[in-house]
């Protein structure tokens, strides 16, 4: 075998020897729902109510939804609608707003809307609550007026408003 060979041999098994290690690590996971199921089995899920200034009429049923088929879909949890779940979840939309993203010249080229959540998780296993607000932005062209925009983003703002209520609630990472 010629020294190159050798060479080339030496650096293949290093990178999987160097592979092996970092994956056992587990230096690039992360980690999943972090639920007990031993002590957590229903959930209750409430609407999401729009209490923002302007009223996207299509947002908080949507989101609601969507929420709801995520949690369902992606935990053992089973859902009820008794005030004794283990996990009771509700919130509302608090923020729902257009503001300037950017200017060129003197006018505005793109617009900001910002979507704001407030969530209440109650935990009656360990009678613990948490509230948390989420905030997400969404950009787009100063030329399209907010229905416009709306028609544009909306399965982004729910895919994305509904992951970030997931990940907060759910995830351990």
């Amino acid at each position: 075998m010629t020294r190159r060979g050798i060479t080339l041999k030496l650096l293949l098994i290093s990178s999987a020897l160097m592979a092996m290690v970092i994956s056992s690590c587990g230096v690039y996971s992360f980690k999943d729902v972090s639920i007990d199921y031993t002590k957590i089995k229903t959930i209750k899920i409430g609407f999401f109510e729009n209490k923002a200034r302007y009223i996207n009429p299509q947002l908080s049923p949507m989101l609601t939804d969507k929420v709801q088929q995520k949690i369902v879909s992606q935990t053992k949890l089973t859902r009820t609608n008794n005030d004794d779940a283990n996990l009771q979840i509700s919130g509302y939309i608090s923020d729902y707003s257009v503001s300037t993203a950017s200017i060129s010249a003197t006018q505005a080229t793109s617009n900001r809307l910002n979507v704001g959540v407030h969530l209440v998780v109650k935990n009656t296993v360990d009678n613990k609550t948490d509230e948390y607000d989420i905030n997400r932005n969404f950009d787009f062209s100063a030329n399209l007026s907010l229905q416009q925009a709306e028609t544009q983003l909306q399965d982004e703002i729910i895919r994305s408003v509904t992951d970030e209520i997931f990940n907060r609630i759910f995830s351990n990472w």
